[in-house]
């Protein structure tokens, strides 16, 4: 199968701002609505589905690591090599590989939960229901999806540096959450919860965390 082109994009630009974005990013930036989010994520996962946890676009592994002290068996995956060596280096307890979103290297059916925390913005729209799609596929039935990201009015974006500076490749694309929960449940996921986050600053695009849970 033809890797989609965007991929190596996304791949390079985080090798290149891992060091940078591990520094001005830590878990404790999160912010109060996102750390409840976590909280109850793992509280529900450890109540109805009980099985292992995968943080994809696990990044320099913060969160995964915060949600490792929620009781949770977890593991990361990130399209970055560097971002993954940063995770390992940072939290040798736990288990992270570079993968990808679109073809995760997991059965069917097997996880308790899946955390993808800001990891799908870079995604082209039109490759969402696949994304989605693989989701659902490696979720076990009961199983529960937390996905965080930002929301926009269909606003494409192609940023020539971020964090300080940096060469950047990678693309933006912002999507109202309504379309976002719509594709979430197109590909057989319930969305059981919504919250949305104004941008603290008061201006620009906003968040949103959704959960969702595999029926079966």
């Amino acid at each position: 199968m033809t890797e989609p082109a965007f991929l190596a994009a996304v791949s390079t630009s985080y090798d290149t701002v891992a060091d940078t974005f591990a520094e001005r990013f830590p878990p404790s930036r999160l912010g109060p609505l996102g750390h409840a989010m976590m909280r109850a994520f793992a509280e529900i996962v450890l109540a109805e589905s009980k099985g292992p946890v995968v943080d994809v676009g696990c990044g320099p592994g913060g969160l995964t690591a915060e949600l490792a002290g929620h009781g949770l068996d977890i593991s990361g995956v990130d399209l970055s090599p560097r971002m993954v060596e940063l995770a390992r280096a940072a939290h040798p307890e736990l288990r992270f590989s570079v993968g990808s979103m679109t073809a995760l290297d997991l059965p069917d059916d097997g996880l308790g939960g899946l955390l993808a925390h800001f990891s799908t913005h870079h995604t082209p729209p039109e490759h969402l229901p696949a994304v989605f799609a693989e989701f659902q596929r490696v979720l076990a039935p009961g199983g529960h999806l937390l996905l965080g990201t930002h929301l926009g009015p269909d606003e494409h974006l192609r940023p020539a540096e971020a964090y300080g500076g940096h060469p950047v490749s990678y693309e933006w694309f912002l999507l109202p959450g309504e379309r976002i929960a719509a594709l979430i449940a197109d590909a057989g996921l319930t969305v059981t919860a919504r919250l949305d986050e104004p941008n603290p600053k008061g201006a620009g695009r906003s968040f949103a965390y959704f959960l969702a849970r595999k029926d079966g």
